[in-house]
């Protein structure tokens, strides 16, 4: 579709002065949805954590604390190979790139770090994006729009529980959105089946907020059989899954994130050489922003390399012991992922829990609507490598006197804990549980156009009474 001219005036043409200056409306509209915000009791502001590392202290109170919240799985970002080479590369090309990557702002490391990134996820090609959430963005709307030149619309089919960079990617892509049941897989077969022409599908291989997984075998053998394009998001699958064994005969476009595993900063896309090229040509996020810094990139090319040697590995079975301690000091249902949801339903609770855990140095913040469906008001811990065992043992406590009801700093009752809404013990809540989920919507809809309860994923999400 093509872009409207701006209005040209010529050289030496009088513009009219408006008759009358009209009292512009915005201050009060913004007001109104500030106040919006509020009322519903969901204003946030960020707190200034002076910190390097899970452990720091929150400027506004001056407390020392433990984070369990952070994204930054294995201890990377300040990792001494990974910060000299951050700090190496700011000495050699500058603060930042200066350009976009198709002017004058394609560095070498650039392209080191995407000939890596290609190597490490088994493909022809990557492309590096200044953050997941833009690469998200560039993949779903220059595939959407390739798909769309032989006439017949695109559909694009993502899970209800995809993150808000898919929701915001599908709406962007102006094709047709169509939004399956949470990880089911009979449900996407029901859509991709039905599909007038070329068929987008699109999932988190780990959900962001329920730490469970996709069904990838299922997925990606539908894709195979229908020829539909499979694009995974993998930012938090550091533990895994790896879906590379199950992509034989699959278009397939691998997206992940700078941030999380490798504790730096950008997104990045995987794929056949020529998918790749299209992104790098079509892909607006791509084309029209400058470069990520060369810092940034130098730092995730050294992380990478942490990452595949024998102390990423290391690093990986420390990230995998500390989920299992705290799951299983917790009284909590096994997991591999280092997302572990507590649901507690009414957005007080989970801001009065998130409280009582900061009075004893721990800082879960509260994760309330809209970054959760209505009613799924939680605390997200996430673990590192980096959290000692003495660190995860005091969580893991303070879990289970939540879960029995005990007043923080005392000591918990030795009972089972009260059960879930469906009668069940504490961790056997059922998905993300009721609601419209956060899928995304077709062109025009408004937030949150999923369609109803979400299906158990292998992970089953803690419900607590």
């Amino acid at each position: 579709m093509a872009e409207p001219e701006p209005a040209v005036v010529a050289p030496g043409a009088t513009v009219a002065e408006p008759a009358a200056t009209s009292p512009t409306p915005w201050p009060e509209l913004v007001e109104a949805a500030c106040d919006a915000v509020a009322t519903a009791g969901r204003w946030r502001r960020p707190r200034a954590f002076d910190a390097s590392g899970p452990r720091g202290t929150l400027v506004d109170t001056g407390r020392r604390v433990v984070s369990f919240a952070g994204n930054d799985y294995l201890g990377l970002s300040h990792h001494p190979a990974v910060v000299a080479a951050g700090a190496a590369a700011v000495q050699r090309w500058g603060a930042g790139a200066g350009a976009s990557r198709l002017v004058t702002g394609s560095r070498p490391v650039h392209h080191e770090l995407e000939a890596a990134l290609a190597a490490w996820k088994g493909a022809e090609r990557a492309v590096v994006l200044p953050t997941g959430f833009a690469a998200n963005l560039a993949v779903l709307t220059a595939f959407a729009e390739a798909g769309a030149q032989g006439g017949a619309p695109v559909r694009i089919c993502s899970d209800e529980l995809n993150h808000a960079s898919i929701v915001d990617g599908c709406r962007l892509a102006r094709a047709e959105v169509c939004v399956f049941r949470h990880a089911d897989a009979g449900h996407l077969a029901e859509l991709v089946g039905t599909a007038p022409g070329p068929v987008v599908v699109v999932t988190d291989t780990v959900f962001s907020m329920d730490g469970d997984e996709a069904p990838l075998g299922a997925i990606a053998a539908l894709c195979r059989a229908s020829g539909a394009l499979l694009v995974l998001d993998e930012a938090h699958a550091v533990l895994g899954p790896d879906p590379g064994p199950l992509l034989a005969g699959v278009a397939c476009v691998r997206v992940g994130t700078l941030s999380k595993t490798l504790g730096a900063l950008g997104g990045f896309a995987a794929g056949p050489r020529r998918f790749v090229e299209l992104l790098e040509n079509r892909g607006r996020p791509y084309i029209f922003t400058t470069a990520p810094s060369p810092a940034d990139a130098a730092a995730a090319l050294a992380a990478l390399g942490v990452l595949r040697s024998d102390e990423g590995t290391a690093l990986r079975e420390r990230l995998a012991a500390a989920v299992a301690r705290l799951r299983r000091g917790a009284g909590l249902p096994a997991g591999r992922a280092p997302i572990v949801p507590v649901v507690l339903g009414a957005e007080e609770r989970a801001v009065a829990a998130s409280e009582a855990l900061l009075a004893e140095g721990l800082w879960v913040p509260a994760i309330r609507p809209p970054t959760v469906p209505p009613g799924t008001a939680r605390l997200r811990v996430t673990l590192s490598a980096d959290h000692s065992d003495d660190e995860v043992d005091r969580l893991a406590e303070q879990l289970r006197r939540l879960s029995s009801g005990t007043p923080a700093g005392q000591r918990a009752g030795s009972g089972a804990g009260a059960g879930t809404p469906t009668g069940a013990g504490i961790g056997a809540g059922s998905g993300a549980g009721p609601g419209p989920g956060s899928g995304a919507a077709v062109p025009g809809a408004g937030p949150g156009a999923g369609s109803g309860a979400a299906v158990p994923g292998p992970t089953a999400v803690t419900a607590l009474p």
